[in-house]
């Protein structure tokens, strides 16, 4: 195997990861979760990490961030490549010589993308959106979402327990196979969240409704985070055909629903329209990531601040928070591996402020964490694949890769794992990290006949365990995100038992308790199978990711929100 250009060639000594310099045995993730191979020895920052210039001087961000359930491994892919569900086809077709996008719609293959760069076009390119204030439910509620009644739970409470403050009911007519819930996003006391053609904000306090934008065609993209401001820049669908393209770009205003600027990013070649789409939120900058072809906007009046590089190397995925990341491809067609690079990007023009090479053949995952960055790299496909996560030093070098425990797997849940379309690089939950630990969960294991896992913590300087934490029996337990040098966890509700927010000492340690969440309502906090949640202002938001039934009576009765407080 072929090493990067340096004057050091190190040897990997034992350990239980996957290595993105020089794996001894590949990873073998079971069930979906995390892998175990061998990690290298330190390489030199020179020849590996390539940093060229310094990075941001931010703290690790603590905006509250989603988790959801442990049911995945090291993460689908953002959104560079087509994806799984669409590569096969787009292979055959290729094959064939003609690719089916959409129904009765064909392109001749002919060399893949003409080479031109997108163009953004004004307000006037579609219907405009239309916001309406908070309403009562009428008997034909079609896009009213409903508040549903907590006062039973709450009168069924322990002491101690914490209290439903409110729930929503779906209540918004969807496709007959469903529709992805983006967000959530909360500014202020203001939670949003988007789900098929509509936007809603809600009070984080009671749930009343403030606002409601209803959008001319179906969400298909959103940032993890919105702007400090409370803005946001959503991507929606071109058209109401089954066929439409994700590429239409709609500002919103979260804290009043009111819709800003749109524009219209032209999507031409068949790698380009078949490629998910990932976007982020950093500073005043919006980005729209997709294969060969990402653009940026400024979020405060929709200029375009760049469009495709020249050169072979193009990003295609960008993080959200106040440090840029991106992952940029640089294969030729002739080549037969991976070539790609994380890189730290100057929202103010999109340019790379340093780089660093990934080892050919290794694919750029997800970012974990962009301060300090925290990187999950993937070589192969599937079960047999491997898996490293790999943390960087804010120049842009290698500081250390973690070193799994023998026998033991990880979990990470992502947006590929909520069966979510879009495909954030920073969409994934269940890890946090600090300045020196990195923070992740175990693969849940069978104890006394009930699913529980661990915490782990990793010394970001040599990539090595400092600690295991064991979740409440019975249960599983998520990093969250960190609180000075605490991490908050999420303790995950069961059919019995109900969830819970604590938090974990610098020293690890039994988890304590912040807000256990009441027993009267397990049950129905359990049927939030596929949930992100946030952990603010004393408040755990549990906020559903796709919304389906088996119909629409069904599917409006759906909970999509509930929140729990003091």
């Amino acid at each position: 195997m072929t090493w990067p250009p340096g004057p050091q060639q190190p040897q990997p000594p034992q350990g239980e990861f996957g290595a993105p310099f020089e794996p001894v045995e590949p990873i073998r993730p079971t069930q979906g979760y995390g892998p175990q191979a061998p990690p290298p020895a330190q390489p030199q920052p020179g020849p590996y990490g390539n940093g060229y210039g310094s990075g941001y001087g931010y703290g690790q961000p603590q905006q509250p961030y989603p988790v959801g359930p442990a049911t995945g491994g090291p993460g689908g892919p953002a959104g560079r490549h087509p994806s799984g569900r669409r590569r096969t086809a787009l292979v055959a077709a290729v094959v064939a010589g003609v690719l089916v996008v959409g129904a009765g719609v064909w392109f001749a293959v002919s060399g893949g993308d003409d080479g031109k760069k997108p163009v953004a076009h004004g307000s006037s390119d579609a219907k405009q959106p239309t916001a309406s204030q908070p309403a009562s439910p009428t008997a034909d509620a079609e896009v009213v979402d409903t508040v549903a009644p907590v006062g039973k739970l709450n009168a069924a409470r322990k002491p101690g327990e914490a209290k439903v403050l409110w729930m929503r009911d779906n209540g918004i007519d969807i496709p007959p196979l469903g529709a992805d819930v983006y967000g959530p996003w909360l500014t202020g006391d203001t939670l949003a969240k988007g789900t098929y053609r509509t936007v809603s904000g809600y009070s984080a306090a009671d749930g009343t409704r403030k606002w409601k934008l209803d959008l001319p065609a179906p969400l298909c993209a959103a940032p993890t985070l919105p702007t400090t401001d409370g803005k946001t820049v959503v991507a929606l669908k071109d058209g109401t055909a089954p066929d439409a393209d994700c590429a239409v770009l709609q500002m919103i205003d979260l804290t009043t629903g009111k819709a800003g600027w749109k524009k219209t990013v032209e999507r031409k070649g068949v790698v380009d329209l078949l490629s998910d789409v990932a976007m982020g939120i950093s500073g005043d900058l919006v980005t729209f990531g997709r294969a060969g072809n990402s653009v940026g906007y400024r979020v405060s009046d929709g200029t375009k601040v760049f469009g495709k590089r020249e050169g072979l190397c193009q990003p295609f995925a960008f993080t959200s928070g106040p440090r840029l990341i991106a992952a940029t491809n640089c294969r030729a067609d002739a080549d037969t591996q991976d070539k790609e690079r994380v890189e730290g990007i100057d929202p103010a023009t999109g340019m790379p402020k340093w780089t660093y090479r990934v080892k050919t053949g290794w694919r750029v995952q997800q970012v974990y964490s962009t301060s300090p960055p925290v990187i999950s790299l993937k070589k192969g496909e599937g079960e047999s694949g491997a898996w490293a996560i790999v943390t960087l030093r804010d120049n842009g070098t290698y500081r250390s890769q973690m070193v799994g425990g023998k026998n033991e797997n990880y979990a990470v849940t992502c947006d590929a794992d909520l069966a979510v379309s879009g495909r954030n690089l920073d969409g994934c939950a269940g890890v946090a990290a600090d300045g020196d630990t990195f923070y992740l969960a175990t693969k849940p294991v069978t104890v006394d006949s009930a699913l529980t896992n661990k915490v782990v913590a990793f010394d970001l300087n040599t990539g090595k365990a400092k600690w295991r934490a064991a979740a409440p029996a019975g249960q599983i337990m998520q990093p969250l995100r960190m609180d000075g040098r605490n991490v908050i966890v999420r303790v995950e509700g069961t059919y019995r038992k109900s969830g819970a927010v604590a938090t974990l000492a610098p020293t690890g340690g039994a988890p304590t308790m912040l807000l256990r969440h009441p027993a009267s309502a397990s049950k129905v906090e359990s049927s939030f199978d596929a949930a992100r949640l946030l952990y603010a202002g004393g408040r755990s938001i549990l906020v559903c990711a796709r919304v389906s039934a088996i119909d629409d009576k069904e599917e409006k009765k759906v909970k999509t929100v509930m929140v729990f407080g003091p």
